[in-house]
């Protein structure tokens, strides 16, 4: 590769080159003449090495869709219904786990539900409530619901429900039409449809097949599993790259922590603490754990891939001044906010909320990152910990005090301030200052505002920032503090359920054309660990961390690539006979696609026509003349008719094909 543009000194002591990369960006080096040769190739090779990390990596995220391996199929091939049915044991069977929280599960009900018009029906009006609850006109919404599903001579007619319910919605929507005017309904449509629809579905090939979904989530995850790309970052214990799933195509962020560098300094509980919570939460304003599993180094979790960058970069680095408006740091406090609501519901306090957690993904929305000082509080009990980051920890971290929830307002307060002042609170950006000042800062100065900040957005920052936690916003309600916070003034434009729905657009989209991470080059190695040695000790801490796929995620990647639809079809959707051949419990249905006796009970007769049978051509192989080759093959024949008849008569083939090797091998 040549320079793009090089300019000559006349005379010629000094050289400039400057290489572009397909970003635009340049790299400018002076260097003496006599090293120009050895240096430019040194920094072409360099630039070259970086172009080609980033091609590549855009190149899959831009087609993450046609991302699939060729043979990923084979790759989600369900597993034979025989070899799931225990799971029927194993599993909670129950409406509210397998419909309300499984998306597979959901799935496969609303296609059985489909097989039957008032089953379907009740679906259908369930929808539409969750539709009315997003809805800004939620009069014509509830007009609509009305004469859909309410009004009898409706071909979609909801007729479970007791007439006078529907007379005192009918009466209510005529007046104010409240988020709740559907409630007792829903509740009445969800309690039917847990009880005969389910028990029937519990009885179908669709419950089946969801049993076979759930085998194949169990399967082991490796490296293989999926394409390693450029890296992003680096953490504390190892690397962050890029990778794909090569079964489904779609992108993700691996976190490699390095089993030595954890062992060395002590953060084993650490790492599984972030794990478990990762594993527990559920929300689309936190970074979500989809698989975690184990090489011989390093101990890996896959996560949410984030592309946009994160908060820092663009508070600093991506407008003529630092800081946002005020509309954009509202929607990204907003998004935050619920993401902090999400981990306080679930007992847990996050403890580490800056810029640099906070990412952004493909389409503008953000969420927290990075659980890994995270830590989850008993119902009605408090803890104690110096964790955080510098000019974001509240007074009581501070000071060693026992603490509940306060600490991520205090820090969300910081965060607001800092996206729109263009700096911390407590200390500028790049201010050499000791750690003991800006904590003193912290616990007894005010902060000071200019005038980008409005009236609701100064006061909240305010009320966040307070010293005493008893006078801080969001502190007054233990783990639900989020509800006062999402009350203020400043939030007073936010459409709360459709922007938990990610339906508010975002005010910024990140450029998908554009790698928001430093250069291959600039991201620093880390050095070998010495003098540690793993042991089998250590297994049993490997073995909490290495559980394979988190349900939920891994689920809903299914979904997203539309692998769940090509995979789950069935030949005759609309018949309750088990006629697929991976359902089939009897040997007479056991067939493969080209027709062939290919019985899942004997993995090495899966042969078809444009194929040899593999274990007939291995008994060829053994004999040595073709009176013995007829008898084989007349033996390998009977034995695949055989398989259509009975169990018992098969095997009466397989023994005599066995007999026939025997003999043959006792003559030699």
């Amino acid at each position: 590769m040549k320079p793009n543009q090089s300019t000559k000194e006349a005379n010629g002591k000094q050289k400039v080159i400057a290489i572009k990369s397909y970003q635009g960006r340049g790299a400018i080096k002076i260097i003496k003449p006599k090293d120009q040769k050895k240096q430019s190739s040194k920094l072409e090779l360099m630039e070259l090495e970086n172009i080609v990390a980033n091609t590549v990596y855009l190149k899959a995220r831009e087609d993450s869709n046609k991302g699939r391996s060729k043979k990923w199929k084979k790759l989600l091939q369900l597993p034979h219904i025989s070899q799931c049915l225990y799971l029927k044991d194993k599993l909670d069977i129950e409406y509210d786990y397998t419909v309300e929280q499984q998306p597979i599960g959901r799935l496969l009900f609303l296609k059985y539900c489909q097989t039957k018009p008032s089953y379907y029906n009740c679906n259908q009006f369930l929808d539409a409530l969750n539709e009315y609850e997003l809805s800004e006109d939620k009069q014509s919404s509830a007009r609509k619901i009305i004469k859909q599903f309410l009004c009898d001579d409706s071909e979609n007619v909801v007729d479970i429900l007791p007439p006078d319910l529907i007379e005192t919605c009918k009466e209510n929507s005529l007046s104010t039409c409240s988020k709740d005017l559907f409630d007792e309904c829903s509740y009445f449509v969800k309690h039917f449809l847990s009880g005969k629809p389910f028990n029937e579905f519990e009885n179908s090939k669709y419950f089946l097949r969801y049993l076979q979904w759930k085998a194949l989530e169990l399967r082991p995850v490796t490296t293989k599993t999926f394409r390693m790309y450029r890296v992003l970052g680096k953490g504390g214990f190892g690397e962050v790259c890029a990778c794909q799933v090569r079964a489904t195509g779609k992108m993700y962020a691996c976190k490699k922590l390095e089993k030595k560098r954890i062992k060395k300094r002590k953060g084993e509980q650490m790492v599984l603490t972030e794990k478990q919570i990762l594993q527990k939460v559920n929300s689309r304003f936190i970074v979500s754990l989809a698989y975690a599993y184990e090489t011989k180094e390093f101990l890996c979790l896959i996560l949410t891939i984030m592309n946009g960058g994160d908060l820092k970069f663009h508070i600093y680095n991506m407008g003529s001044e630092p800081g946002f408006s005020v509309n954009r740091a509202r929607f990204y406090a907003a998004e935050i906010t619920l993401g902090l609501e999400h981990l306080h519901s679930l007992g847990i306090v996050y403890r580490d909320l800056k810029p640099e957690n906070i990412l952004l993904d493909d389409h503008g929305h953000v969420r927290i990152s990075d659980l890994g000082l995270a830590v989850e509080i008993p119902e009605n009990e408090m803890v104690r910990g110096r964790v955080g980051t510098v000019g974001y920890m509240p007074p009581e971290i501070i000071d060693n005090e026992k603490y509940s929830f306060s600490p991520d307002w205090f820090s969300l307060g910081c965060l607001i301030y800092e996206m729109i002042e263009g700096k911390a609170p407590f200390r500028a950006r790049k201010e050499k200052i000791k750690r003991e000042e800006v904590e003193r800062r912290i616990k007894f100065d005010e902060e000071t505002y200019s005038s980008k900040f409005t009236e609701d957005s100064k006061q909240i920052c305010k009320e966040l920032l307070a010293k005493k936690v008893k006078d801080r916003l969001g502190c007054s309600s233990d783990r639900y503090g989020a509800i006062s916070v999402k009350n203020h003034l400043f939030f007073k434009l936010i459409n709360w359920k459709r922007l938990e729905a990610g339906l508010l657009e975002p005010p910024f989209i990140p450029d998908p054309h554009a790698v928001y991470a430093k250069d291959v080059l600039d991201i620093e190695q880390f050095s070998t660990v010495k003098g540690v040695n793993l042991d089998a000790s250590d297994d049993s801490f490997y073995s909490k961390f290495n559980t394979g796929c988190v349900s939920i995620p891994w689920q809903n990647e299914i979904i997203e690539t539309d692998c769940f639809e090509e995979i789950s079809s069935f030949s005759d959707p609309n018949s309750d006979d088990l006629i697929e051949n991976d359902l089939s419990l009897s040997m007479t249905n056991n067939q493969n696609e080209n027709g062939d006796e290919a019985s899942k009970c004997f993995p090495f007769l899966r042969f078809n026509k444009t194929r040899k049978n593999p274990y007939k051509s291995y008994l060829m192989k053994q004999s040595t003349n073709n009176n013995e080759k007829n008898k084989i093959n007349n033996s390998i024949n009977n034995l695949s008719n055989d398989i259509r008849n009975s169990k018992q008569s098969s095997n009466q083939a397989l023994r005599s094909t066995k007999e026939i090797i025997l003999n043959n091998n006792s003559q030699r």
